[in-house]
């Protein structure tokens, strides 16, 4: 009644606006170190998205989806492209090496993925083969105080955009006069820094071919993607935003210097896209059912993955190697503390949990749920920001009943032992946010949907989503 008097009174009012919404415009972040399984859970909740946008980041991203016998790593394109018929969107805020985009592109088409569908920012940056050999150089001249890049040259990428002498990719369609007057800075630039480092210089002749090149690649899928999003959240579309890397490897708010070069978090989401905040409806975190991280820096659970047992089950049992690199990720107990750290700097609504198959042979399970200063004694309920801080602190365990039963089956809540349910409830009240989402697998039917925020009454009158115990 209220769409026909307001359609009668309004004749040219679109009332898209109030078509139902399944999950609204959402926000898939990772809430711990990176490698949470972000990519399997935008692939389920991309079939109710209209639009999949990867805002942040570079190819030293990875995320891993299996579908059946098919394995699927993608570095730069959003994992929605698996889904047929969905508008998927390279953002602004990414840095773009061409030549790994041009392998996925290969890759996928040749497995019979339509790249139809694929937009890329005409305001992304472009990294450089003399990025790459800048960023290798720079890490090895580091020594013992390497940080543990992937050597894909996002840092020096990152740093240029900063120091407003970055290539975008608007830029490489520039008449070559007109490139080569903005690329003669970077170079002259890099070279002398190659040149200290002892590395070989570039020149400009094989910049600009690398140039040529790379416009070659992008220029079927280069778009005004800011002007494309606004226009679906016009449009009342729904759109899913898949995050890169971790809130723990956020270059504000991770464990500096052992941080990725972008904004990882919630907020970088939006500078990367061009979506404003009051356009957004959900902010999903997503965790493992215990924490990894890849590459060097502070980590307070971490467990002996050479010689301690549960440590050698998580590795083992979780597969746990980087899908960009393929190095060992270390891993260790859920820490509670750097989840609610999460929690608040994102925002987050609620929280997905991965992995939780991999805890089912352990007869105990510890949470982290604070810091102990070895020396005072006493307990911290926050991260610290100064990494020397941290070699200062002990984790505070809380022990849990393990299940001892394989739970990859369940297809439901109830499905899963009552210790895995309790698990579960204590990590949604440590957080202070439900849990809506569980991963029993790496299957993308392997996936248990509780609830979410924008179709659920239950979320109107409590904290969590559903009893869990």
């Amino acid at each position: 009644m209220l769409r026909q008097r307001i359609g009668s009174m309004i004749p040219m009012v679109d009332l898209t606006w109030m078509k139902p919404r399944f999950q609204g415009n959402t926000i898939v972040v990772g809430a711990q170190w990176g490698d949470e399984g972000k990519g399997k859970i935008v692939d389920v909740l991309a079939e109710y998205a209209d639009v999949t946008v990867r805002p942040t980041g570079g190819c030293n991203a990875g995320h891993t989806l299996k579908r059946g016998n098919d394995v699927f790593k993608l570095h730069l394109i959003p994992s929605g492209i698996l889904q047929p018929n969905k508008l998927c969107v390279i953002g602004n805020g990414t840095v773009i090496h061409p030549d790994v985009l041009q392998q996925e592109i290969t890759g996928l088409t040749q497995r019979g993925i339509s790249l139809a569908n694929l937009k890329i920012s005409d305001r992304a940056h472009v990294t450089l083969p003399l990025y790459t050999a800048l960023d290798k150089a720079q890490e090895v001249a580091r020594g013992n105080q390497k940080i543990g890049t992937t050597g894909r040259g996002i840092g020096p990428t990152y740093e240029a955009k900063v120091a407003r002498t970055g290539l975008r990719v608007a830029d490489l369609f520039e008449p070559e006069a007109v490139l080569s007057a903005k690329l003669a800075p970077v170079l002259r630039a890099a070279n002398q820094r190659l040149s200290s480092l002892g590395q070989p210089e570039f020149t400009m002749d094989t910049v600009l071919a690398d140039c040529k090149r790379f416009a070659a690649i992008l220029k079927p899928y280069v778009a005004d993607t800011v002007t494309l999003l606004n226009q679906a959240v016009a449009q009342n579309k729904e759109i899913l935003f898949e995050g890169a890397q971790g809130t723990l490897l956020d270059v504000d708010f991770g464990t500096y210097p052992y941080v990725t070069s972008s904004n990882a978090t919630a907020g970088g989401t939006l500078t990367g896209s061009g979506i404003g905040p009051s356009k957004i409806d959900r902010v999903l975190g997503v965790l493992k059912a215990y924490s990894t991280r890849v590459g060097e820096g502070p980590f307070p659970t971490e467990l002996d993955i050479a010689t301690d047992t549960v440590g050698k089950t998580m590795s083992e049992v979780g597969q746990e190697r980087g899908t960009t690199t393929g190095r060992l990720r270390r891993c260790g107990w859920f820490d509670a503390v750097a989840g609610r750290f999460a929690v608040q700097v994102n925002g987050l609504t609620d929280v997905a949990i991965t992995k939780l198959d991999v805890l089912d042979g352990l007869d105990e399970i510890k949470i982290c749920t604070g810091y102990r200063n070895k020396a005072t004694g006493a307990i911290l309920q926050h991260v610290p920001t100064q990494v020397s801080q941290m070699a200062q602190l002990e984790p505070v365990y809380e022990t849990m009943p393990g299940w001892k039963t394989p739970i990859t089956e369940a297809k439901k809540l109830e499905d899963l032992p009552v210790n895995a349910r309790r698990y579960l409830q204590r990590l949604s009240d440590l957080m202070g946010v439900p849990v809506s989402i569980i991963s029993v697998g790496p299957e993308h039917s392997q996936t248990i949907i509780l609830d979410n925020p924008l179709t659920s009454p239950k979320r109107q009158a409590a904290v969590r989503a559903i009893p869990l115990a």
